[in-house]
């Protein structure tokens, strides 16, 4: 089948390549001339695993191309996916202007019917929108699906792949059929393929998550009672994932989230609950106890170190909202770090993939060290903002050696309390009460205990 992708970010990036991995003839839209020169040479401009090697088959196998003409692309495909941005607008509202002007574009180009599907993340009506520009623009026919992504950031190819399911808005069984047939490759079985209506189809990805940032912050605030309580949030997480009606995904407690989706989608959501008259409380709680959730960390930091941090160097290690991604966008981490910057505080910062983006924001605001125990060298305490394996077993004799003063404040809960304290650090995480008590029967033992030395590790491998 002939496609076009309107826009080559992550969602477009992936589903291109992908759809040209199974034999179709895929065009992809990219305006940005640096970056449709690095795509035509096989270089992706985002990092997920697995990317760069579909791209460059693609092109050698001549299933996938790039180019800046969406004329071409539309003259070249039966099928034209929107892939643009769709940012939250101060209010709340998703900002649909990249997506108007690439259906007026669109249309504009049209000699012949063609299928128009919504991949990006789209609030209610905007299935209706579409036509409405497209109607205003052409006299030719066209078809206008709900299809919404369902990619994780890191795991993404292997979820355009072997999707759980495909979600096909649409009331016309013909559009369906096409869509089922090019969709088809991917699914194991046909019932994994959706059909419903386009607006149930929009809302079914806001839905989805919606009820998984809610999972995450109820965690974060049952975490906020398992330390005023003495709790362990760990216990009660594996306890709950062991029942099969909760399942054990999305109950980490930790820094908050981040990312393109979750504080974009939730935000869009309380907007089109706000013009229906809906007050979805919930959702709203959800966002309320995320926002306060991303400055619990440095709280702590001032309760151990003082209220005003000058004269304080603060390590952190982790930059991009989660593992295997450079995102940086809406991440805890960058939250901290403003909120030491703010404090007066020196912050030395290193991350495996994503310096790069956080250099290109906070400028030299921050220094960006080549590995992690370059970050935590003469710091005052170490924080620990992203899960990334190599963050989890660090060297911790080396780690004491090297900072002026032995704080850990671990934002994500990879670390273990016991050795940690061991090792002769104060130990701040999430939800883990009973690190309290550790430390304190560590401070009355007749002896320190300290861990035996052992070689050095490179965390920046």
């Amino acid at each position: 089948m002939k496609v076009a992708i309107i826009g080559t970010g992550y969602v477009g990036t992936v589903a291109g390549v992908c759809f040209a991995d199974v034999g179709n003839s895929v065009i992809c839209v990219e305006k940005d001339p640096v970056k449709l020169q690095a795509l035509s040479e096989g270089n992706p401009v985002i990092f997920e695993p697995g990317l760069e090697e579909l791209i460059k088959r693609g092109l050698n196998k001549n299933t996938l191309k790039f180019t800046d003409s969406i004329p071409q692309a539309v003259a070249e495909s039966e099928v034209i996916f929107l892939t643009v941005g769709t940012p939250s607008l101060p209010n709340g509202d998703a900002d649909l202007s990249f997506i108007e002007a690439a259906v007026r574009e669109i249309a504009k180009c049209m000699s012949s019917p063609r299928i128009i599907v919504n991949k990006s993340t789209v609030p209610v009506g905007t299935n209706k929108l579409v036509s409405e520009w497209l109607r205003s623009e052409t006299k030719l026919g066209f078809d206008v699906v709900s299809n919404p992504e369902f990619l994780r950031e890191g795991v993404a190819i292997q979820d355009f792949m072997t999707p759980e399911r495909v979600v096909i808005g649409t009331s016309k069984s013909e559009v369906y059929e096409k869509m089922r047939k090019l969709y088809s490759p991917f699914v194991t079985s046909e019932s994994l393929i959706l059909r419903m209506d386009p607006v149930s189809a929009e809302l079914t990805k806001y839905a989805c998550n919606a009820f998984l940032a809610t999972r995450i912050s109820f965690m974060n605030e049952l975490s906020d009672l398992c330390d005023r309580a003495g709790g362990d949030i760990e216990n009660i997480r594996r306890g709950m994932g062991l029942d099969s009606r909760i399942g054990k995904y999305f109950l980490n407690a930790g820094i908050g989230y981040g990312g393109s989706c979750f504080p974009k989608d939730i935000r869009a959501l309380i907007s089109t609950a706000d013009l229906f008259g809906s007050p979805l409380e919930i959702v709203r709680a959800t966002e309320e106890v995320n926002r306060r959730q991303k400055h619990h960390l440095v709280e702590a930091v001032r309760e151990r170190l003082g209220t005003r941090l000058s004269g304080k160097t603060l390590a952190i290690w982790g930059l991009s909202f989660k593992p295997s991604t450079d995102d940086i966008r809406e991440a805890p981490a960058l939250v901290a770090i403003e909120d030491l910057l703010r404090l007066g505080a020196t912050v030395r910062a290193y991350d495996p993939v994503a310096m790069e983006n956080t250099r290109g924001k906070l400028k030299t605001r921050v220094h960006f060290a080549e590995d992690a125990y370059s970050a935590a060298t003469g710091a005052d305490a170490l924080i620990i903002a992203t899960e990334w394996p190599e963050f989890a077993r660090p060297d911790l004799t080396q780690l004491h050696s090297i900072m002026r003063s032995y704080n850990i404040f671990d934002g994500r809960n990879v670390l273990n309390p016991t050795e940690v304290i061991a090792a002769g650090f104060y130990y701040r995480c999430i939800g883990r009460g009973q690190t309290i008590n550790i430390q304190k029967l560590a401070a009355t033992a007749p002896q320190p205990l300290i861990l035996k030395p052992k070689p050095p590790q490179n965390l920046s491998a």
